[in-house]
């Protein structure tokens, strides 16, 4: 575990638990070792702090690639908590540069540690669950290990979009891990690849209660429309 890992897990994550008392339902899911994708709902930034707090294990976060190539004290003050952190960089911008995330993220779960994605891409700018996109059922078949739905409720209200901090009392804040899901053996076409991040989806939307819509999440600075009804994970179109 980085160090500044164990410096968080013995300093912020006791004090989280003690300000939010976080529920915590299906940690006998949480494999004692061995590789393991995390793949959750989106709700808030506060999601990686309380799903890092109660984990046990060094969780290894995506995190957008500027994050580690701003400039100036703020950019260099970043890089250090990130790289310490033992955060991953993802471009967002598509293609082979976005692959390097992939890279990255298989020899780390093939030595064995946990890597967590959010398979919506983006926070949820309503609080509904959106069609997830097919990297972590990918990412899954390339380093053979399974992935553990994850359910986040109530992180939206400790700690809304466009806020810094989350802050207590709020709401209550419940984390729930699902069996995990292997995928071992399954091809790696477009289909499987679709049909696989669909089951994902389903497990999440199981773990939260959420609303499902059958499309990717919107920017944050285009709001969900009405069109976007809701629906069940198996209804989504490939």
């Amino acid at each position: 575990m980085p160090l500044l890992y164990t410096i968080g897990k013995l300093t912020v994550a006791p004090a989280l638990r003690l300000a939010f008392r976080p529920t915590v339902e299906g940690l006998e899911h949480i494999p004692d070792s061995g590789g393991a994708i995390f793949a959750g709902n989106h709700l808030s930034v506060a999601d990686e702090l309380f799903l890092g707090t109660v984990v046990p294990r060094h969780l290894a976060f995506w995190a957008k690639s500027e994050y580690f190539t701003g400039t100036g004290p703020k950019g260099a003050f970043s890089k250090f908590v990130l790289t310490g952190l033992g955060a991953i960089p993802v471009e967002r911008a598509g293609g082979r540069a976005a692959l390097s995330a992939f890279d990255a993220a298989i020899p780390v779960l093939k030595a064995g540690d946990l890597v967590a994605v959010y398979p919506e891409g983006t926070r949820s700018p309503d609080g509904r669950l959106y069609r997830g996109r097919t990297g972590a059922a990918r990412l899954a078949l390339a380093a053979g290990v399974p992935i553990i739905p994850v359910g986040m409720i109530g992180t939206d209200k400790a700690q809304p979009i466009g806020t810094r901090v989350p802050r207590p009392g709020r709401a209550k804040i419940t984390v729930r891990f699902g069996k995990p899901l292997d995928f071992t053996g399954r091809p790696d076409d477009r289909t499987s690849l679709r049909e696989m991040t669909d089951e994902v989806m389903a497990e999440i939307q199981k773990l939260t209660g959420q609303e499902y819509v059958p499309r990717y999440a919107p920017p944050r600075a285009q709001p969900a429309t009405p069109a976007d009804a809701p629906t069940t994970p198996g209804d989504a179109s490939a």
